[in-house]
């Protein structure tokens, strides 16, 4: 079980504070960090990794301090957004070239398993010049990975990649996670963070916003109102009940879809008077989906709050 904790940690860089007061944990699965551009989460994914201290508080694995600790290095793989390659090496040369400075016993070895992780054996011989951004990125990947680290750590990692490679690496970080190890991706893309993260954290404007699974979150954002469609046997009917009660706020015929949508200011409230009024007035509920628990609708929230 390997866990890192950011503890009251900001960075700053001269007058510009990147990362300002933030503690967090992430331990063992898939965590999505989530933010706009320019949030703080790469140098807060720097942070994690070793290559930048913390102007203020602590950044620690498992107890120990992460900056300038070369033991703690040895269990973490990292995959920074910016490429930084050597493109007259070829494939193995870069990950075999990171197996050497972790002093692995048997480096070619390592950096030919750790290309097939990657699925990049058929272009391991060729220079990295002539890649594409997706093969760069899975060498990236291969390097991180060579010396089989409990923590992998993550920077927009599916810029530049086809369909078919972004699914080859979703299936491998669930593995990864399903192994337990401690993976952390960060991404501006909802979708992405969505369909793997069992975990999000958000970052905006430098400061932690959000922890939790998205539909938690949501949920406790009691200030906002929540929006369903429902889908009854008499919908005109099921309209005039609830309007009538202090839970709804807002309800509104969507032709569209067949059904009600309805904002509901008392969440609680709501859930129990729903069922409860449908069946005061013979009416049979079909369906009630929440149309803001996306991912896309907490992020909206927690950046325009």
């Amino acid at each position: 079980m390997t866990t890192i904790r950011i503890e009251n940690a900001s960075r700053w860089f001269g007058n510009v504070v990147a990362i300002n007061d933030v503690s967090v944990t992430i331990g063992p699965g898939i965590t999505g960090l989530l933010g706009p551009n320019g949030a703080g989460k790469s140098t807060l994914i720097h942070m994690m990794g070793g290559f930048l201290p913390p102007s203020a508080g602590a950044v620690t694995l498992d107890g120990e301090p992460i900056w300038r600790n070369e033991a703690v290095y040895r269990h973490i793989g990292l995959v920074p957004e910016r490429e930084g390659m050597y493109d007259y090496l070829t494939g193995a040369e870069f990950v075999r070239a990171n197996a050497e400075l972790h002093g692995l016993p048997d480096p070619d070895t390592a950096a030919r398993a750790a290309l097939a992780t990657v699925e990049m054996e058929h272009a391991a011989d060729r220079n990295i010049v002539t890649y594409s951004k997706g093969m760069r990125q899975r060498v990236k990947m291969a390097s991180a990975l060579v010396h089989e680290p409990s923590v992998l750590l993550l920077d927009e990692p599916f810029n530049g990649m086809d369909p078919r490679q972004r699914m080859q690496l979703m299936d491998l970080l669930r593995r990864m996670g399903e192994q337990g190890r401690t993976v952390l991706f960060s991404s501006h893309i909802l979708e992405e963070v969505e369909q793997l993260a069992s975990h999000i954290e958000v970052i905006v404007a430098g400061r932690h916003a959000a922890s939790g699974d998205f539909r938690t979150i949501r949920r406790l954002m009691t200030d906002r109102p929540h929006r369903y469609l429902v889908r009854s046997s008499d919908d005109r009917v099921l309209a005039a009940a609830l309007i009538a009660d202090p839970s709804t706020t807002g309800i509104h015929f969507d032709t569209e879809e067949d059904g009600l949508r309805i904002e509901a200011a008392d969440f609680p409230r709501f859930t129990t008077q729903l069922p409860r009024l449908a069946r005061e007035h013979g009416v049979r509920l079909l369906s009630v989906s929440p149309s803001d628990e996306s991912l896309e609708s907490v992020f909206s929230y927690l950046v325009s709050a």
